[in-house]
């Protein structure tokens, strides 16, 4: 098992969620994050003063999922969330050593 994670631009959730849905993901972790990479944030203009905003807005998807789907998740997650501009976001894959369902304690691939 492996969870992967992304952090993508908030306008594109949507279509992130609806390509993981359509090969088969069936549930995901949401979470609105901030931080910024080479994006190094903005400056923006508030009752005519300008401040620098160093922490952009994104969402982060986290899920679960069986070894041989990995590749499918990154694709549809890289493809959907592009936009060709910086700060489109990152992926990250990590191993998953154990997975517990608490309602009916099903362990490893049954869990997910």
């Amino acid at each position: 098992m492996r969870k992967v994670e992304a952090i993508i631009k908030p306008s594109k959730l949507d279509e992130v969620k609806d390509a993981l849905n359509e090969i088969g993901i069936t549930g995901m972790t949401i979470s609105e994050v901030r931080g910024f990479g080479r994006q190094k944030g903005h400056t923006e203009i508030f009752r005519g003063a300008e401040y620098q905003v160093d922490f952009i807005p994104k969402m982060k998807i986290e899920l679960v999922v069986e070894f041989l789907l990995v590749e499918k998740v990154i694709a549809a997650i890289a493809e959907k969330a592009a936009t060709g501009s910086i700060g489109d976001g990152k992926i990250f894959v990590l191993p998953v050593d154990q997975a517990v369902r608490i309602r009916t304690g099903e362990c490893g691939r049954e869990a997910l």
